[in-house]
């Protein structure tokens, strides 16, 4: 170690405040960093041990070979494991209690596909020959038809086909029924034979409104006929982007037609057969980490920088004695080294300790919101800490870099005499406008000069600040937009089941009072949807359409424009509380002779081709003006029955379970009566009724009435997927905030460290202004104004750059979603006054300690 090095040792430990607070600052950076890196490789884990779980262990599969092309599969050098399977067909169930699943659908698998596909034996053993098979438990649990081992069946397997159809149906194709009269049939029937010789648990492929429940046998590749087609489904030795290629030119030479992917898998391998999906996980990954290096940079960077300043004096006398600029530089650039050695593997370690602490925290949550059921686990991998180590040096070498050419460049006098830090070009430099001294007197003049004259350690601390405060803000902004698109592609959805028909009939009374006295049933709404038409005014239509009425004036007649009516009548009691809470006369809304209604005159819809949610008015009308409703027309002429709705509320506020239209569309909400007296007797049959049902327990509701075992009786449990993005918003707010913490602790140790150095270099300056009569009170009272300069110099320029950032984010949402924009107020004034009292805080701990210096001691003492 040279005598330059052994110098800057030397200064490090004689700044112990100084180089600990600089350690603490890149051990939280570096902790950062190897947190996120941690998290992407320990998600990508978690997600991969998923969709194994879910979709079983494969990479690429290769459907209806036969043995030739078999054999050339498994001999790919690419190939690690094959696993074979075939889907037999479907059987009837004897006996079986659920009309929606009248089948066993006969799956086949060889020993690799029992050990690829996760199936969980429950009890018994796996068939080992194509005459044995395993069933799952619904069968006896859901169709209520129970097997024992050792059973023999004797089934008739064939392939599904619609009346007419042409092509056989597989188990993501419902049930082909009219009438509660099955309209397909079992084709290319063969009989098999078999001996049940265990039970396992459902597949989870096998969804409730499957046609068949599964039952898997065995197949053996040694007795495959020439003749016979199989899946092969096959783990590749090595996961990289040729894989595509690889398996498209395995496929030609072979003759194979049909290649799948298993791109969920291979998604979360960091693979895409879509180059613009590859491109982007690359690109949101690079954007991650160079948001984190750009702040930690900014904000490291500050240490290194007084750091030098406080060296000006000792960087100046090496000069003096023949150090080269390269000396001093190096001088510098070893300091950064020093401090990496020591932040580097303590930063590492409190990273992963953290993110591990942070994963057992959340792990229940991140179940709820992504569905899973593998744990999350810590998964620290030689590249994540690779990543880690090298985004960690290359940041630590960012932020010393240019302060150490800063120092190789200051010249032996000017160091010595220490002109470099306080330089001012012209005496405006440090003028004050005569109005601060007015107003807040003489003490604040002195420290708004000393500002200006300490610019870089001014600057440092405001860029501190304006880093934490659009950090902050933007984030906070974020989490509130995702949750208003989640409101908005939740409208109307404030339900947990929706009860329908299939076949589109109306829900009767004996059922409906059989799920609504069901265990769990908190509230239910009973929705019947009716559609009709009405012409309305051009002034009084949605901003929307007028746009487009000036473009193409032929989509009036006679200055009217055609509405599509939706009518949405609900049960009595459901219609009592909406007009209560929408302030309408229920009375009023129950009088057929004199039918009225509650209009939505604002809406929130999808745009089907856009996909975009929009939040909009739909109609301007006003209460006590009417409606008047066609039935559906094809020329004005030929419309019939004309009905005048009267407008008894207006409101933003849908019913349970109301499904809006969207633009171009009117929602009126009636009572059943007033439905009634709008109905055509042509439009009864066409009437859609619609049961909601909030539940204490949803899945279990569900359950209970599939159970029922109701034929055409739909179940929609929308409960599990609210519940999923609210736990995903709660999951990305916790893991937001936890970045924005430590950023905003970087910035805080900064901050606290410049302005407690910055009074230590101006002990002099203070001792002269106590020499000439400041009191103490002065003291304080400049202290104090010279934070609320930091302070409102730094939400000055933060509070504009982050509008602009939310903005720009408030931009992207409105891609998918439209709403208005609206400014987070809270937080903003959360981060008001978190400012001043960071400021504050630093002020008042480093001037504490400057009260107590003796003034001789002060003024004879040139430097810290």
């Amino acid at each position: 170690m040279n005598i330059v090095h052994t110098l800057t040792i030397r200064h490090l430990k004689q700044n112990k405040r100084r180089t600990l607070v600089t350690i603490i600052g890149v051990i939280i950076s570096v902790a950062m960093v190897t947190a996120v890196a941690t998290l992407v490789f320990s998600f990508s884990d978690l997600m991969i041990r998923q969709t194994i779980a879910d979709t079983g262990e494969w990479h690429v599969r290769y459907q209806d070979v036969n043995k030739e092309q078999l054999a050339a599969i498994q001999g790919d050098d690419a190939t690690k494991t094959v696993a074979i399977t075939k889907d037999l067909g479907y059987a009837p169930l004897e006996g079986g209690q659920n009309p929606n699943k009248p089948y066993l659908f006969v799956k086949a698998y060889d020993t690799r596909g029992f050990a690829q596909f996760r199936i969980e034996l429950s009890k018994g053993r796996l068939p080992h020959t194509d005459k044995e098979v395993v069933i799952s438990e619904p069968v006896a649990t859901n169709a209520k038809v129970k097997y024992e081992i050792g059973d023999r069946l004797t089934l008739r397997v064939g392939e599904r086909f619609e009346q007419g159809g042409d092509r056989p149906l597989d188990q993501t194709e419902p049930l082909r029924r009219e009438d509660n009269t099955l309209t397909e049939t079992l084709q290319h029937v063969k009989t098999r034979d078999y001996t049940v010789v265990g039970f396992i648990k459902r597949p989870v492929w096998e969804r409730a409104w499957d046609p068949g429940y599964t039952i898997i046998s065995y197949v053996d590749e040694n007795i495959i006929g020439a003749n016979d087609r199989v899946d092969a489904s096959v783990v590749v030795q090595n996961v990289n982007p040729s894989l595509f290629a690889h398996a498209e030119d395995l496929a030609t030479k072979n003759k194979i037609e049909k290649v799948q992917y298993n791109n969920d898998l291979l998604h979360y391998y960091g693979l895409s057969k879509s180059k613009a999906s590859y491109s982007m996980m690359f690109s949101l990954s690079a954007i991650l980490m160079a948001v984190i290096m750009i702040g930690s940079v900014s904000l490291i960077y500050n240490a290194f920088a007084i750091s030098v300043s406080e060296r000006s004096r000792h960087l100046g006398m090496l000069a003096s004695v023949g150090a080269t600029k390269r000396q001093k530089r190096n001088s510098v650039l070893f300091e950064g080294l020093v401090i990496g050695l020591i932040s580097i593997p303590v930063g590492i370690l409190c990273g992963l300790g953290g993110i591990g602490i942070t994963f057992g925290f959340m792990n229940a949550m991140i179940e709820g919101a992504l569905w899973t059921t593998e744990k999350l686990r810590l998964t620290v991998t030689p590249l994540s800490l690779l990543i880690a180590c090298v985004v960690s040096m290359l940041t630590i070498f960012i932020s010393a870099y240019l302060p150490a050419i800063k120092a190789s460049k200051v010249s032996a006098m000017d160091a010595i005499r220490q002109t470099t830090d306080v330089k001012l070009t012209t005496a405006k430099a440090v003028k004050t406008s005569t109005f601060i001294r007015k107003l807040f007197g003489i003490e604040a003049e002195i420290g708004l000069k000393n500002l200006k004259r300490n610019k870089r350690r001014y600057h440092a601390i405001v860029f501190s600040l304006i880093i934490s405060i659009v950090l902050f803000l933007t984030v906070s902004f974020f989490t509130v937009g995702m949750r208003q698109s989640l409101k908005l592609s939740r409208e109307g959805v404030n339900y947990d089941l929706e009860v329908s028909y299939s076949n589109g009939k109306r829900i009767d009374d004996r059922l409906m009072q059989s799920i609504v006295s069901l265990d769990g049933v908190t509230e239910y709404s009973v929705i019947q949807e009716l559609y009709k038409n009405a012409w309305i005014g051009e002034v009084f239509i949605a901003d929307e359409l007028q746009e487009k009425v000036k473009k193409d004036k032929s989509l009036l007649q006679d200055g009217k424009y055609p509405y599509e009516i939706k009518i949405h009548a609900l049960n009595d009691s459901s219609l009592q509380a909406y007009a209560k809470a929408v302030g309408a006369d229920y009375e009023q809304l129950r009088d057929p002779g004199h039918p009225a209604a509650i209009v939505m005159n604002t809406i929130h819809y999808k745009e089907m081709d856009t996909g975009k949610y929009v939040q909009t008015k739909a109609m301007y009308t006003n209460v006590g003006q009417g409606i008047e409703l066609t039935n559906i027309y094809k020329k004005k002429e030929e419309e019939t029955k004309i009905n005048k709705v009267t407008v008894a509320a207006l409101t933003d506020q849908a019913p349970m379970g109301m499904n809006p239209i969207g633009v171009g569309g009117l929602n009126i909400i009636v009572s059943e009566r007033v439905m009634n007296r709008l109905a055509d007797d042509g439009d009864l049959a066409s009437v859609l009724t619609l049961l909601h049902l909030k539940s204490t327990e949803p899945i279990r509701t569900q359950q209970e009435i599939e159970e029922m075992h109701e034929t055409n009786l739909n179940v929609n449990n929308v409960y599990k997927s609210r519940k999923s993005e609210e736990q995903q918003i709660l999951l990305m707010s916790v893991f937001s905030y936890g970045f924005i913490v430590l950023i905003s602790a970087i910035s805080i140790a900064n901050i606290f460290n410049t302005i407690s150095t910055g009074l230590s270099l101006r002990k002099r300056e203070f001792a002269m202004l106590k020499s000439v009569g400041i009191t103490p009170k002065g003291f304080a009272k400049m202290m104090n104004y010279e934070s609320m300069y930091y302070g409102a110099k730094s939400l000055m320029f933060g509070l504009p750059l982050s509008f602009i950032v939310m903005y720009l984010i408030y931009g992207a949402f409105a891609n998918k979603f439209s709403y208005g924009f609206t400014l987070p107020w809270m937080s903003i004034l959360s981060v008001i006054v978190a400012v001043f009292v960071i400021v504050g805080s630093a002020m008042l701990y480093s001037s504490s300690k400057v009260k107590k210096e003796n003034i001789i001691d002060a003024l004879k003492q040139e430097s810290i």
